[in-house]
């Protein structure tokens, strides 16, 4: 049986970094860029381990400003 994978991507122009995609992530992948401030002055969200994302889009579905797209990936 195949392995779902997942890749999320974010619109780190919109984020406003409000945290609510990394408290629901099942697999604790998702941050706040502390390295980075987008054009509104806020943290933008990332993924630190792409490879351990299923594509559940726990974070899609909670996100308030939909900045975030999730692709499932089989193999």
């Amino acid at each position: 049986m195949p392995k779902a994978r997942g890749k999320v991507t974010f619109d780190e122009n919109i984020c406003k970094g409000c945290g609510l995609c990394v408290s629901v992530c099942p697999m604790k992948i998702i941050s706040l860029d502390q390295e980075k401030i987008n054009a509104k002055g806020y943290h933008p969200a990332t993924v630190k381990e792409m490879d351990k994302c299923i594509g559940c889009a726990s974070c899609a579905t909670m996100c308030p400003d939909v900045v975030i797209t999730v692709e499932r990936i089989t193999e």
